[in-house]
């Protein structure tokens, strides 16, 4: 158990300029792919049809449902620094599949995106969320009830 949380919590050994790096990191990219995400949202909740793709067989409104998940609740996450890596997962798979499933056959340019926000999301996994999350705080009560 203490390996998982160490894996999923910790936020990090890092000095306060790095820290407020990747809190800066995290709150750009954070609010950019929510702002992505939210008119994805606003589809699903919406009483239009759902116009969306169905990249890997999953069917339109369980691919939106997904994407969604990933770019508005895991940026959220993503943004506050709470259970950063495992947020992480679902960013990642909606990157891969946009860069390499949904844009296999575009050029370069449409994938580029994607891949970009990818190697951000890498960047974050593995360097942790840093001193300014509550992925730090989670982790310190965690160590000291352990």
């Amino acid at each position: 158990m203490k390996k998982i949380i160490n894996f999923f919590f910790n936020p990090g050994d890092h000095a306060v300029t790095t820290s407020s790096a990747l809190l800066l990191l995290r709150l750009i990219v954070g609010v950019f792919m929510l702002t992505h995400g939210v008119g994805k949202f606003m589809m699903l909740v919406g009483d239009g049809p759902i116009r969306f793709v169905d990249p890997i067989g999953l069917g339109v409104t369980a691919s939106l449902i997904l994407v969604v998940f990933a770019e508005v609740f895991c940026s959220i996450l993503l943004i506050v620094g709470v259970a950063t890596r495992l947020a992480l997962i679902p960013l990642f798979i909606t990157m891969l599949v946009a860069a390499l499933i949904f844009h296999a056959s575009d050029t370069f340019a449409k994938k580029e995106m994607p891949l970009l926000y990818l190697t951000i999301y890498i960047v974050i996994a593995m360097t942790g969320a840093g001193k300014f999350s509550i992925d730090r705080w989670i982790y310190r009560r965690l160590r000291k009830s352990g």
